[in-house]
């Protein structure tokens, strides 16, 4: 559109803040350069708390937000540079400014070097680039209603998802994907679909459609269940704009924050609707009319009246207590001054956890009384990610907490404080199964972390801490899976006993004292008669299992109060351990009584042979050594071709997953199905092995994996690892060059990058072992031609290749059917999006499968000529 000028009589507002990792912690004293369209500048800084002043900035009246008619653009302009040594600058250019309205720029800031000064990231960010306002624009708004709808292939219920997948293109365009909140999605969402200065009834109703939109797509795991690691894209052809790092207008953030959890539907129905809309004025469409909206807002209808005009009466607004990772759901009333109970002992809690990052908002008692302490708290909350200061704990306040509390726990990251992947925490080793009838330290234990838990959840019972596993213990326990999404069987298994640990534990980490992170850490402060609190109840716990083992050492309470009973168990622990008597818990008692505490706790106290010979005795669960390892070696390169033989470790141990593996082959091959190696097994995985090698060359189940957009080298860990040595291993059966690899182990050492250089070698690339992207990308290469049946043959459009398309298979009448197929699931819910790259990979694979499934075929990932003709003949089918 071509924009007339106007002088800019009207005001508008813009505030910075700044933070890192999902809002985990604050960045301060980022230093902000402000360039107007003028070319002149202004400087500021997030201060102290991460948060900069608000300045005012001059823009066109709000009067031509409001015509949907006029050629002159209708907000201000300008350009951002932050920076702080340390961190990647961040540049935004074409920050929208409104008149009235303030405009908030977050300002996420990347580390560029790590705590002891190592650089991590040399390369600057690319530019965040805000397009002219898609309402200035014209264009498409949101993709259309589906012909025909998905049903839900997991989820039974709306979620309110934490955090929702954007795919920044068309489905199977090779785009970035970025995850954020999804209030933060739609926050977005509505800046960049809207005018922030409408009618709030307008806006309301804008935004009740793109959360509906948005959880539809979630809900009927529309992309999901196409194969794709995404749940929504921001092409307006299929979905609803975005634009990743924009300024957020201060009214799509108020108004997402008091209705995120709500979304639109048909009584009598479960599924959010999906809400199609377009602008009304370039574009046109069957659902809402964006510029329609405002009219009727100015006539004086609600945003549900709006709706209902649009997509017809038979239509509500429903409101949702489901929210993915969200501890806890809002209690129903506001929490203030004078609140007491459960549901502010949880908000304390979180609260204390969140103000280990954010150190300005100061820690409170978690003693379940909201005083004005708790309120001071509160109003720092508030200011600090833009709430109403009002002190008291509403639905928005409330859902803001639990979403920070859970970004600075990390429990929705892979580095999430609340799991442990590297494993085996000292206090909490899962001591074998107990139920009713068990005795001893560990019932004991978990009665004591059930009552925890049960301080923050009202539906757990508390239990009497005795270590006899009882009938009151078992329905705490069935109350605790209930909650927890256990199985409820009232026995303490492994995923009880991790889940109940890990509660526990970040219980311990929330309400700790600064400075504590660590299990069983002393505190910081002595313990004495008069202490109280968390940590005192901690040190009684301790004691009381000492005791159960040390007569001399009286058992005590673990009450949180440190009186004369507290101080005679410890004047007896100190005497029995050769500690000075004082009766103090200083950090040489603290420490001693954790170290006795966690031993009891834990139990601690009380050439010549040549490949392919049969070893003579079969192989079994149980069996070790270099002919296990053959056999295990033979059948992971088999997994290749066959995808009923599961991928396996070639460790020499014959366990259970060899076993699997084992007995998958066998029943592929019509042999006994046994999961022993004898002779008959040993040598027909042999003669595959061979001809593999010698004969057949490369058939079926190639597994493609995309390069995962960063470098692996040594120390790089974890499944894309995996695939590496898979495909090094693969590439070496037929490259006598490339050195082998001793098992898939999943972690990149010496041998991997030895192989990797080799490799390089091989291919007359830079020899640096480390898997870079051209390295990925010409090892894929190489690992499909190997696989692949690459010919292609002039013929007419649609027309059966005249061969069966498997997995691996490339060339034209791949690419031809994967146009065909995109074009299918752009209409129908049966087919998938694909990538248009010319090889029937991982993805294509499993969406013919999908689609032979959909359609009443034979599902078996093949595309013979019956998959063809019906695929070709649903692409041709007019709507």
């Amino acid at each position: 559109m071509e924009q007339a000028t106007i002088q800019n009589t009207g005001t508008g507002m813009l505030q910075f803040r700044s933070y890192t990792a999902s809002e985990a912690y604050p960045v301060p004293d980022v230093q902000v350069t402000v360039t107007f369209s003028d070319g002149t500048r202004t400087q500021l800084s997030t201060g102290s708390t991460a948060l900069s002043q608000t300045i005012s900035i001059s823009c066109p009246p709000k009067a031509l937000s409001l015509e949907p008619q006029s050629t002159t653009l209708p907000y201000a302009t300008c350009d951002i540079h932050a920076e702080k040594q340390g961190y990647l600058p961040v540049d935004v250019k074409g920050v929208q400014i409104f008149d009235t309205i303030t405009s908030l720029q977050p300002l996420d800031m990347i580390p560029s070097v790590d705590q002891n000064g190592a650089r991590l990231l040399t390369e600057p960010l690319e530019d965040t680039l805000v397009p002219v306002h898609k309402l200035f624009a014209g264009g498409p708004s949101s993709g259309q209603s589906p012909i025909t709808e998905c049903r839900a292939r997991v989820l039974s219920t709306p979620v309110i998802p934490n955090k929702i997948t954007v795919h920044l293109g068309r489905p199977a365009a090779s785009a970035q994907n970025v995850t954020v909140s999804f209030r933060d999605y739609i926050k977005n969402v509505a800046s960049s679909e809207i005018y922030p200065t409408w009618p709030e009834q307008a806006l309301r109703a804008n935004i009740h459609a793109q959360i509906s939109l948005a959880l539809n797509r979630v809900f009927t795991e529309w992309y999901k269940s196409k194969g794709y690691n995404f749940q929504i894209t921001n092409s307006t052809s299929y979905d609803q704009y975005y634009v990743h790092g924009r300024d957020i207008f201060e009214p799509m953030d108020r108004i997402v924050d008091e209705i995120f959890d709500t979304y639109v539907r048909r009584p009598g129905t479960i599924d959010p609707y999906f809400t199609e809309y377009c602008d009304g004025k370039s574009v046109t469409c069957r659902g809402m009319k964006q510029w329609g909206t405002v009219t009727l807002a100015e006539s004086g209808k609600t945003a549900l009246e709006i709706l209902k005009y649009y997509y017809g009466n038979n239509l509500e607004i429903v409101r949702t207590d489901n929210i993915a990772d969200i501890p806890e759901s809002y209690p129903g009333t506001p929490l203030r001054i004078g609140s007491t109970g459960d549901a502010v002992r949880t908000i304390q809690r979180q609260l204390n956890r969140i103000s280990k990052d954010y150190p300005s908002f100061g820690t409170l008692e978690v003693d379940g009384v909201y005083g004005q302490s708790t309120a001071d708290v509160v109003k720092k909350f508030q200011k600090q990610f833009g709430l109403t200061q009002d002190g008291v704990v509403g639905r928005s306040t409330w859902y803001q907490i639990s979403y920070i509390y859970v970004a600075v726990k990390k429990l929705a990251e892979l580095t999430s404080e609340g799991e442990q992947p590297t494993g085996g925490l000292v206090s909490g080793t899962f001591p074998g199964t107990l139920r009713v009838g068990s005795t001893g330290d560990t019932v004991e234990q978990v009665q004591f972390w059930l009552n925890t838990v049960a301080d923050y959840v009202p539906s757990i019972p508390k239990v009497n801490v005795d270590g006899i596993f009882g009938a009151a213990t078992q329905a705490a326990v069935r109350a605790f899976q209930t909650h927890y999404g256990l199985t409820v069987d009232g026995i303490v298994g492994r995923a009880t006993w991790d889940t109940l640990y890990g509660e526990y534990r970040s219980i311990q980490e929330d309400v700790a004292p600064p400075g504590v992170t660590q299990p069983g850490q002393y505190p910081g402060t002595p313990l004495r008669t008069g202490s109280r609190g968390n940590e005192v109840k901690q040190m009684q716990f301790y004691l009381r299992i000492i005791a159960r083992s040390n007569k001399n050492i009286p058992s005590i309470n673990a009450d949180g109060i440190f009186g004369a009973d507290t101080q005679a168990a410890v004047r007896a622990f100190q005497s029995a351990y050769g500690l000075s008597v004082d009766g103090v818990v200083g950090p040489l008692t603290w420490n001693k009584i954790y170290e006795v505490y966690t031993d009891l706790i834990n139990g601690l106290l009380t050439s010549d042979q040549r490949p392919g010979v049969y070893p003579g005795t079969p192989l079994r669960v149980g069996s070790t050594g270099r002919a296990v390892k053959e056999v295990q070696y033979y059948l992971y390169l088999l997994s290749a071709y066959f995808p009923e033989i599961p991928v396996i470790a070639y460790d020499g141990v014959f366990g259970a997953a060899t076993e699997k593996a084992v007995r998958a082959y066998q029943q592929l091959f019509g042999l006994t199905v046994d999961g022993i190696v004898g002779r008959a097994t040993w040598d027909s995985i042999y003669q595959r092995f061979t001809t593999l090698r010698n004969v057949d060359g490369p058939m079926l189940n190639l597994r493609v994996l995309a390069y995962p957009g960063y470098d692996l080298q040594e120390g790089s860990q974890g499944e894309i690892v995996k695939f590496v040595q898979f495909m090094l291993a693969y590439i070496g059966v037929f490259y006598d060059p490339i050195l082998p690899i001793d098992g898939l182990t999943g972690v990149y050492g010496p041998e991997t990058a030895a192989s990797v250089r080799s490799f390089q070698q091989e291919f007359s690339l830079p020899q640096t072992g480390v898997m870079d992207e051209t390295t990925w990308n010409t090892m894929v290469i190489i690992y499909l031609s190997l696989a692949a049946d690459p010919t292609g043959v002039d013929r007419p459009v649609g027309e059966y290749p005249g061969y069966v398309l498997a997995f691996g298979s490339a060339g034209s009448a791949v690419l031809e059917l994967q146009q065909f197929m995109n074009e299918i699931a752009s209409r129908f819910c049966a087919g998938w999006f694909v990538p248009e790259n010319g090889i029937v990979d991982e993805t294509t694979y499993n969406a013919v499968k999908e689609f032979q499934k959909g359609f009443g075929l034979p599902v078996t990932g093949l595309v013979d000529r019956l998959t063809w003709d019906t695929i070709y003949d649903y692409y041709l089918m007019e709507e």
